[in-house]
C-alpha cells in the first residue's frame, strides 16, 4: 500500500519537520517513504526489522515513529486519515470492537502471512483501513468514537439532522 498524492497532502503537515534540522551528517530520508514504511508496520504487525527493503532502513522509520508518537503527530495524523476514510465511506465507527483473544503463532507463520496477503484485497482502502488494527491506532479511533456519539446524541435531542 503507498498513499495516493490527495492523502499525502493530508498528512504532510503533520510529520514533516516544522523547520529544517540545522545538523550535521545524513540528510533526512523521504518522508512519505518513512510514513509508509511506518503504515506497513502498523499494518501487518511485524517487527521493525522485517520491513521490506523498498522502505528507508527500519531503524530510521522506526526513530520517527517513536518521535511523532512522543510530539502526538501519530495519534493526530492516525486521526487524520480515519477521517478521511470515514468521508469516504470506507470506514464505519460504529461497527468498531475490540477482540480480546490471543493466538500465539506458529513456525513458518511469517510465510503462511505473505501468502495469505498475497490473497486479500488489493484496494488502497482496505489497505488503510487495516492500520487501524494496530494498538498504536486506538486512541485516535476512541476519540472520533466518542466526539462521533457526541454528534449523534447532540443531533438526536434536537431533533435535527447532521445537515441541517
Amino acid at each position: 500500500m503507498e498513499l495516493t498524492d490527495v492523502q499525502w497532502e493530508l498528512l504532510k503537515s503533520i510529520v514533516e519537520p516544522k523547520t529544517p534540522p540545522k545538523r550535521r551528517g545524513r540528510p533526512w530520508s523521504d518522508t512519505r517513504r518513512v510514513l509508509e514504511g511506518v503504515l506497513w508496520i502498523l499494518r501487518t504487525g511485524a517487527q521493525w526489522s522485517e520491513m521490506p527493503n523498498k522502505f528507508p532502513p527500519y531503524q530510521t522509520c522506526h526513530r520517527r515513529f517513536q518521535r511523532w508518537v512522543g510530539e502526538g503527530a501519530l495519534v493526530e495524523l492516525l486521526r487524520t486519515l480515519a477521517q478521511d476514510l470515514v468521508a469516504r465511506g470506507d470506514l464505519d465507527l460504529a461497527e468498531t470492537f475490540i477482540d480480546a483473544s490471543f493466538s500465539g503463532a506458529k513456525k513458518g507463520a511469517l510465510v503462511s502471512a505473505l501468502q495469505s496477503a498475497a490473497k486479500a484485497a488489493k484496494s488502497w482502502q482496505s489497505q488503510t483501513a487495516m492500520v487501524f488494527l494496530s494498538p498504536c491506532t486506538w486512541p485516535a479511533l476512541r476519540l472520533m468514537k466518542q466526539s462521533l456519539l457526541h454528534l449523534r446524541s447532540s443531533n438526536d435531542s434536537s431533533g435535527k439532522l447532521p445537515s441541517e
